[in-house]
């Protein structure tokens, strides 16, 4: 299992030479990847082009671009510009988003989601390989060909997590990225299912992509009740509620690796075994020798795996 980092956290008080040297620092620690959401009022993949082709061969991964609010055709595009500035890093990560993101904060109508990511494939897949694409959807559609800025297709992964999703990706793309989804998940639910989609298709094995929180501490109590508080909202939303039910759980308090640093090796360890292909931390920390420390140990669980 490759070991990453999510640096979404940062995001919270965004800063751009700050997330640019957090990427840089993950690359000078010799990190498989690491991966920025798409939230609020920064762009996941300008911050990536802004940092540049570094000569680093630490993949940069979207966790994840909505799809209900731009075309696939234009985000073919910002793919492919991102992919030509980074010198071929980019893991294009997509999703869904959630019914109330949909209907309360955009306005739009959420209906037949699994539909709507068909459509999205079917033009931005063609688009990102060929540079063209012809279809006409329920959701999408686009008829049109251009020049591209790079000739190295991104993979593209998708957030799947219910079962027409996960087979759906499974079928057509690298992979899928994860979240609120703990080992037993993975190895009951996750994996099976898109492993054998990806084989009905004869595709290669795909990747799944674990995101955590990640804290090293030797008070963990505390620790875990402020993350249950903070992250509350994705025990609330039913895509993850279903998930952390077949983990048993309540919510990220309950999910995340806490403890001491042989705990969370032995955490980091069971996503390894549950299935996961890559497992990207959210490092975490009550003070700065936490957070250090934190981060020390996912640099050890890196040379582990």
């Amino acid at each position: 299992m490759q070991i990453g980092i999510n640096g979404s956290g940062l995001l919270a008080s965004p800063d751009l030479d700050v997330l640019k040297g957090d990427i840089a620092a993950s690359e000078a620690d010799g990190f498989a990847s690491y991966w920025l959401a798409q939230t609020g009022l920064v762009d996941a993949l300008s911050v990536f082009a802004a940092h540049g082709d570094t000569n680093a061969t630490t993949e940069l991964g979207t966790a994840v671009i909505p799809t209900w609010t731009v075309h696939p055709q234009v985000l073919a595009g910002q793919a492919l510009t991102t992919q030509a500035a980074i010198g071929g890093r980019l893991v294009l990560g997509i999703g869904l988003s959630h019914e109330p993101a949909v209907v309360d904060r955009w306005k739009m109508t959420w209906e037949r989601p699994v539909r709507q990511m068909m459509d999205y494939l079917d033009i931005l897949l063609p688009i990102l390989e060929t540079g063209k694409a012809r279809h006409d959807g329920y959701f999408w559609s686009y008829h049109g060909e251009g020049p591209r800025l790079t000739q190295q297709t991104p993979k593209v992964m998708v957030a799947a997590l219910g079962e027409q999703m996960l087979k759906l990706t499974g079928a057509r793309t690298d992979g899928t990225i994860l979240w609120c989804v703990g080992p037993k998940t993975i190895r009951e639910h996750i994996a099976p299912v898109i492993n054998e989609a990806a084989a009905g298709a004869d595709r290669p094995t795909p990747s799944i992509v674990c995101s955590i929180p990640v804290w090293v501490t030797d008070n963990p109590e505390p620790a875990r009740d402020f993350l249950a508080k903070m992250l509350s909202i994705y025990a609330e939303l039913p895509s993850y509620r279903r998930m952390l039910d077949i983990e048993g759980l309540h919510g990220l308090g309950d999910l995340s690796i806490v403890g001491s640093e042989q705990e969370v090796a032995e955490g980091i360890a069971a996503i390894a075994e549950s299935g996961a292909t890559d497992f990207t931390a959210v490092l975490m920390g009550g003070n700065p020798d936490e957070i250090a420390a934190t981060r020390s140990a996912v640099i050890a669980a890196q040379a582990a795996h």
